[in-house]
């Protein structure tokens, strides 16, 4: 299979394993879970799919010379993300923790076809549960890992934070040393460091995509409650779940649908929130190798350390967001 990937180039995939769950029907199920949730449904992202990134993840670890099995564990990382992806801790309130697809994962693959997949290649799929066995997949936050840089680096593309070039320049100083992703370079681990601060700033602890993916999360809860959305159908795709919602006559339902729109505004307001609400924030803090030393780039910029405890705790607590239809 030849593959065109806006962040990696061109591309061939040979391995009979990886083509075999590459066309899984779990694997495909992705092509129509966006990777923004809502926000790409409503066309406020670009609309990027977990079956990209996850493919993504999986060039990723291979540039970094990944065994067999971790390349098929970066594939599968993401598999049991549900429909809207992370707005679904906003539902079950993980908001804080956006680990529900890591927690339902095992249950979730047992049920689908991947299992026989494996077994026909001589895996177990029990075996790709445990993502930290994985060290170049991955890591825990703030260092590097590949499924971390690669939305990190295909959500930059998108929101207009990355060009080619930078995008480029910071891969050509990812090294992997000792089964774990460094960077070579002051200036990469700079702009690294920095643009993710924007990423998440601009798009995954936004205050208005939050704010948009409450509003829908109080709207599948509806939906489930009122039985107009079944459980196992969080996990089909955005657009069956959407327009399962929308079809309800249940006005109360549809009068929060109504809410989840890009006309919607949210504001601060300590005094009249509709709502607060915390979430996940994310940095990174790369690990840099100069002249055989390894160390995390904070204790080598004391500017970037400032900023990035700053940005951490702008970000910290409640935010009394109340909404404006």
């Amino acid at each position: 299979m030849n593959i065109e990937d806006p962040i990696y180039g061109r591309a061939e995939i040979e391995e009979p394993v990886l083509l075999a769950l590459m066309e899984s029907a779990a694997m495909r199920r992705l092509r129509g879970v966006l990777q923004h949730g809502i926000t790409g449904l409503l066309g406020i992202t670009k609309p990027t799919t977990r079956y990209e990134h996850s493919v993504g993840v999986m060039l990723l670890v291979q540039r970094f010379g990944a065994t067999l099995p971790e390349q098929i564990a970066a594939l599968l990382h993401d598999v049991s993300h549900t429909a809207f992806s992370h707005v679904i801790d906003y539902v079950f309130n993980g908001h804080d923790r956006q680990s529900y697809h890591e927690e339902m994962k095992a249950q979730y693959i047992r049920d689908t076809d991947i299992p026989v997949v494996l077994s026909a290649y001589g895996y177990d799929w029990q075996d790709f549960l445990e993502e930290e066995r994985y060290t170049l997949l991955e890591q825990p936050a703030p260092a590097l890992c590949a499924d971390r840089l690669d939305y990190f680096l295909r959500d930059s593309f998108g929101l207009g934070l990355a060009s080619p070039e930078q995008i480029q320049f910071a891969l050509d100083h990812l090294i992997a040393q000792d089964g774990r992703i460094v960077v070579d370079s002051l200036p990469a681990a700079r702009w690294l460091g920095d643009t993710f601060i924007a990423a998440d700033d601009a798009s995954w602890s936004n205050f208005r995509e939050v704010g948009l993916y409450e509003l829908t999360a109080q709207a599948i809860r509806m939906g489930l409650e009122f039985g107009v959305l079944s459980e196992a159908e969080l996990w089909s795709t955005d657009a069956h779940a959407w327009e399962r919602l929308k079809a309800s006559p249940n006005p109360e339902l549809q009068a929060q649908i109504r809410l989840v729109s890009p006309n919607t505004r949210f504001v601060w307001d300590e005094d009249q929130p509709t709502f607060r609400l915390s979430t996940k924030v994310r940095t990174i803090d790369p690990p840099v190798l100069l002249n055989g030393r390894l160390a995390p780039l904070s204790e080598l910029d004391a500017d970037f350390a400032d900023r990035r405890l700053a940005y951490l705790a702008r970000k910290q607590g409640k935010w009394p967001m109340r909404v404006i239809p």
